[in-house]
């Protein structure tokens, strides 16, 4: 069960340079444990209820909006927008600029899918800094599970794919989507860019059977936000080289973790969740039946707030 609501004492707006601002903040114990909550998509931004995952009597919770989503400024949904200084090495910085000015040691990590993978870049950058990590809908950096969610998955969910697909030109649909989606959204006409947006966020809805989509999804600019950012991620291949992930994870052998896993994820398909226990020595993989690639679900939620009550109890 969740923690009930919370509302932070600390909030704001860092300036981490390229004309940028994050919105950051913090809810719970001041005195508490701290913890990063690292959001997925990229560009769904952070939401009230992952606040609700963590005691507020134990933990100091740090939640912040990426680059160009949610709070942060400038906003990718706007009409125009500029996403050269939007990157996996950007990401990671402003989190340890983040950490700097709140004046934290060590945190907990805390993230999902997209989470999951800037999570783990951050803690294999910056080891010393991460205390434990509490991962759910896992994802790597492999080219391979990003080419599943683009074009992979079109035998599992065909007609959804057929329109997913005839959403770009002719000439491009045989090639790579997310980069051709990718122009089409950051396409100045606004007929254009909305298009774009629309086709390729049914298409995330389709990947993600009996999950409703959220009610943010309602609003344009979020909608524009959010496939802006992920087909800049996914046609750059999170800026990171195939693989780096699962060849150095030994590197966190030393940090706890719990990785929960919906049996039903998508990304089961090829492997993601064993693959990432099996390279973590001392990792701690919890398999959920009759549940994908959701956090909305009871037996998740459970295992997760009892992954971060367990380790507030670490000093």
């Amino acid at each position: 069960m969740l923690y009930p609501e919370i509302e932070p004492y600390e909030h704001g707006l860092l300036d981490v340079g390229d004309g940028h601002r994050i919105y950051w903040e913090t809810c719970g114990n001041p005195d508490g444990k701290p913890a990063l909550v690292v959001h997925g998509g990229p560009g769904t931004g952070c939401s009230t209820n992952l606040r609700r995952y963590f005691d507020p009597d134990r933990y100091r919770v740090v939640l912040v909006d990426q680059r160009g989503c949610g709070r942060s400024t400038p906003h990718a949904g706007a009409p125009v927008a500029d996403l050269s200084a939007n990157t996996t090495d950007h990401l990671v910085a402003d989190f340890q600029l983040l950490r700097t000015r709140l004046g934290i040691e060590k945190w907990l990590l805390f993230g999902g899918s997209w989470g999951c993978v800037l999570g783990l870049t951050y803690a294999l950058r910056h080891t010393e800094r991460v205390s434990e990590m509490v991962l759910m809908g896992l994802a790597t950096d492999r080219f391979l599970e990003i080419e599943m969610l683009i074009r992979g998955l079109g035998a599992y969910f065909p007609d959804a794919f057929g329109k997913f697909r005839a959403g770009v030109p002719e000439g491009e649909r045989d090639g790579d989507l997310s980069a051709a989606y990718h122009r089409l959204l950051m396409d100045p006409d606004p007929a254009v860019h909305r298009k774009a947006a629309d086709g390729w966020c049914a298409w995330e809805d389709a990947m993600l059977p009996g999950v409703p989509p959220h009610k943010t999804f309602e609003d344009p600019a979020y909608r524009l936000c959010f496939a802006r950012l992920v087909t800049h991620y996914f046609s750059n291949r999170a800026f990171l080289p195939d693989g780096e992930i699962l060849r150095n994870l030994g590197k966190l052998g030393g940090i706890p973790a719990v990785l929960a896993q919906g049996v039903l994820d998508t990304s089961n398909i090829v492997g993601t969740p064993w693959l990432l226990h099996h390279a973590w020595p001392g990792s701690e993989l919890v398999m959920l039946d009759d549940i994908g690639h959701s956090t909305q679900d009871a037996p998740m939620q459970d295992v997760l707030v009892g992954a971060t009550d367990r380790f507030a109890r670490r000093a």
